[in-house]
């Protein structure tokens, strides 16, 4: 298939995120089957200064490292008998008092924790800890409501440690990145190598330094975000879990929940271990799964069909406004998956 040709609009949306100043660069990944397409195209960084972006780049891709890390580690998990979904958090944690959410609630986001801890970026490690697991409550859409937040991802992580005595990322590194041989991939990335986010007034240019305040602050035990990769670990990681089922380490199973409705909820509501899915249209409708990261990464994976797309930038580098960037981001989406028919 000409990838190019069949992809022309999605393309072409992509390109003008970067003519119209809304990314300093991209890096991104269209395949179907055995065929590729691969670009790699503008800047680096635009602020402080320009600099080129190279093939290679590793991206802090933000939320991405909820589902390329922490749903395969739940998974894994949940597959040795080490933890099982539809027991509370409370059971893991016990210094969550609350015995309501289960662990199924927070991989699909349906756990209603939530608050406000004053000077939340400010706090060191130990005291944030605390303070996320004393002083966020249950509200009224326990059972009741998608409400994305990274704190459910935070606490699956947490899970994670408690049953291994091993940190998340350290998980993550070992059961995922280092069994695929994401060799590039890294919480801890060589800053040369990486595309700059933002311009922190405490913390300067962040090169290397995860964006996210709270992946920040907790560090390895962050299940939530603070993963850097390329587009061509990215890659190897989409095709392995759609084709291989991650390469062996996971069972069709848990592929097959990953493109089905998990939420303990009554209905369709389009979200399954830690990814949002969409529908497909054409002569064939069915499901997909995407997931969007805070920094300017996105992907979406289609297993019945073997192909999707992954886009990687740093576009929070431009300090433009990111409402401007969201809507052309979810644009270029719905075009892709128009396009697929």
């Amino acid at each position: 298939m000409d990838l190019q040709k069949h992809y022309a609009k999605t393309i072409a949306g992509i390109n003008s995120m970067l003519t119209d100043g809304i990314v300093p660069g991209f890096s991104y990944v269209i395949f179907e089957g055995d065929d590729q397409l691969k670009k790699v195209q503008g800047n680096l960084q635009v602020r402080p200064t320009t600099e080129p972006l190279h093939d290679g780049t590793l991206y802090d891709v933000a939320s991405l490292t909820k589902v390329i890390g922490t749903v395969p580690v739940i998974c894994q998990l949940a597959n040795e008998g080490r933890i099982i979904l539809d027991f509370p958090l409370h059971r893991y944690l016990p210094g969550f008092k609350d015995e309501n959410p289960t662990l199924r609630n927070l991989i699909t986001h349906t756990s209603g924790i939530g608050g406000y801890i004053p000077r939340r970026n400010e706090m060191p490690k130990d005291l944030l800890t605390a303070a996320l697991l004393t002083q966020l409550k249950v509200g009224p859409n326990l059972n009741r409501m998608i409400s994305y937040t990274d704190i459910n991802f935070i606490f699956l992580g947490w899970v994670a440690e408690a049953v291994t005595g091993k940190p998340i990322q350290q998980l993550i590194t070992e059961r995922v990145l280092q069994l695929l041989q994401m060799n590039s991939s890294s919480f801890h990335p060589d800053p040369q190598r990486c595309a700059p986010t933002v311009i922190d007034p405490k913390r300067g240019l962040l090169r290397g330094q995860v964006h996210d305040p709270k992946a920040a602050i907790l560090g390895d035990r962050c299940g939530s975000a603070g993963l850097f990769t390329t587009i061509d670990d990215l890659t190897k990681y989409s095709r392995a879990l759609i084709e291989t089922d991650l390469a062996g380490q996971l069972e069709s199973w848990n592929i097959d929940d990953m493109f089905e409705d998990q939420t303990p909820l009554d209905g369709d509501h389009s979200r399954s271990l830690g990814w949002k899915l969409f529908h497909t249209r054409g002569k064939n409708p069915h499901l997909v799964i995407s997931h969007t990261g805070y920094t300017g990464t996105w992907m979406i994976l289609d297993r019945q069909t073997d192909s999707g797309i992954i886009f990687l930038s740093n576009q929070v580098n431009t300090g433009t406004d990111r409402q401007v960037f969201l809507k052309r981001r979810d644009q270029i989406m719905a075009t892709y998956l128009n396009e697929k028919q």
